[in-house]
């Protein structure tokens, strides 16, 4: 069908999947003669793509909203995501909002511009958002979910690192968390598919993509032959290694895992790492606790701390140099100082190079919210505060172990020239972030070999190793 040419502008919030969705939605307008511009004032139309796993994201998008209406009177925005699910009725009654879609008709946002299939909803149209408010209600709305992939596709991205999405939903149910009741049960997506999107990302010039769902150890495939996320990860490599692999060719290619979960890594996935020949050495962990009892109350005790430890020391013997990341979230209800020790220690004994550590947010609707125990807020960013601490000595002690290494930086030779900081920023293959002390020009696609000559603050300033 054709358009009459329209402007829009997108902004997104949260985590891989939603970067990736947020571009699917921008190639999808675009081929109905849509123009991005990154000015909201100029925009005919805003999505905002939210997310919801803290209770201060869903603020984040309430004061978006707020801040765009002032920037940019009149601009009809469109809301999706996570905090879609969340506060469908509260965001819907903010000024200047459109239409706010559930996660279940996020898609809708591919079928035709915004402007030309919603209207503006009055207030009583509005229907109330059949969000569970307590564990009980969950399962009633899980069954009401759509169960089939979301058609989401894209062929590039903004950015030199694209997101390939292969798996969304999670159907585990952790204690604290919204995830599953924001996104809805875990799916998975057909390997041929994942593989035929590698390879149009892999021909128009991009040399680093992330392999990303919300929860991969839930990804299976087992009519297409893919029982589990490993055996995905060595189907890719097995397909596009021949052509795309370090040797093959001059400018190879790498993929690199987003997240896994500790109870992946079995002697079996290891392996599998082992093989590959494009993966990255770095490792992103869902590991949350220290402690195996928090983890029990949070329903993870499907891994220990002792096993994750033995998993990363077989690791480590791997990959002689690798980045390790981890998620850790503090504050728990009912976590005793004693708890506190535990985690502290285990981070203390993972050769960590960088976390995202949390204090424990309330999120409605989940079993975490009901418990006894709760903890303050000051002590809850208390505890995170100790175990940041530790994080950033080790982020320093890895970063600069580097020097008088060699590097393969994923460049983005666009990405925040010109700024205070100056340069040109990307990370290198165990995920440490990069600025080049001499600037290139040209496309940032490409892997340019560095040399580390300094540790700043933000991490290696590199010196690009030229032919």
């Amino acid at each position: 069908m054709h358009y009459e040419p329209w402007s829009f502008c997108i902004f997104t919030f949260g985590c891989k999947v939603n970067q990736y969705e947020s571009q699917s939605v921008r190639e999808a307008w675009r081929r109905m003669s849509g123009v991005e511009t990154d000015a909201p004032a100029e925009a005919d139309v805003i999505l905002l793509n939210t997310c919801a796993v803290t209770a201060n994201a869903v603020t984040d998008a309430r004061q978006a909203v707020r801040r765009l209406q002032r920037e940019a009177p009149g601009v009809p925005i469109v809301i999706a995501g996570c905090a879609a699910e969340v506060a469908r009725r509260e965001l819907s009654a903010l000024p200047g909002v459109l239409r706010v879609l559930e996660q279940d008709h996020k898609s809708r946002l591919l079928d035709a511009p915004p402007l030309a299939q919603f209207a503006p909803l009055a207030a009583e149209e509005i229907p109330e958002t059949p969000f569970p408010s307590t564990p009980d209600e969950a399962p009633a709305r899980a069954a009401t979910r759509d169960r089939s992939f979301p058609p989401f596709h894209i062929d590039g991205f903004r950015r030199a690192r694209p997101v390939l999405k292969v798996q969304d939903g999670c159907s585990h149910g952790c204690a604290y968390c919204i995830v599953p009741l924001t996104r809805g049960p875990a799916r998975s997506r057909d390997p041929k598919e994942c593989l035929a999107e590698l390879r149009r990302l892999l021909e128009a010039g991009y040399r680093e993509i992330m392999i990303s769902g919300i929860n991969l150890r839930q990804y299976a495939m087992r009519d297409a032959g893919c029982r589990d996320f490993w055996e995905l990860l060595r189907y890719l490599d097995r397909e596009l290694a021949p052509e795309w692999g370090s040797g093959a060719r001059p400018d190879p290619a790498r993929l690199r895992i987003s997240s896994v979960e500790p109870a992946q890594l079995t002697e079996r996935g290891i392996g599998v790492l082992a093989e590959t020949r494009m993966v990255c050495p770095h490792l992103h962990l869902s590991l949350q606790s220290g402690s195996a009892d928090v983890l029990k109350a949070m329903r993870r005790g499907h891994y220990t701390p002792e096993g994750l430890l033995e998993a990363v020391g077989a690791v480590a013997k791997l990959w002689p140099r690798f980045g390790l990341g981890a998620d850790i979230l503090m504050g728990f209800p009912g976590e005793t100082e004693a708890n506190v020790l535990e985690t502290l220690e285990v981070v203390r004994g993972l050769p960590l190079t960088y976390a995202h550590v949390f204090p424990y947010s309330v999120r409605p609707g989940t079993v975490a919210a009901g418990l006894p125990g709760q903890i303050g807020k000051a002590e809850r960013q208390e505890r995170a505060a100790r175990v940041r601490a530790i994080i950033e000595a080790k982020r320093e002690a890895f970063w600069k172990a580097s020097l008088g290494g060699d590097l393969l930086v994923a460049l983005d030779c666009n990405d925040d020239a010109g700024t205070s900081e100056g340069g040109q920023h990307g990370v290198d293959e165990c995920y440490a972030p990069c600025r080049l002390r001499t600037p290139l020009q040209g496309s940032g696609h490409t892997l340019i070999p560095a040399r580390p000559v300094a540790v700043t603050r933000k991490g290696l300033l590199v010196e690009p190793i030229l032919p």
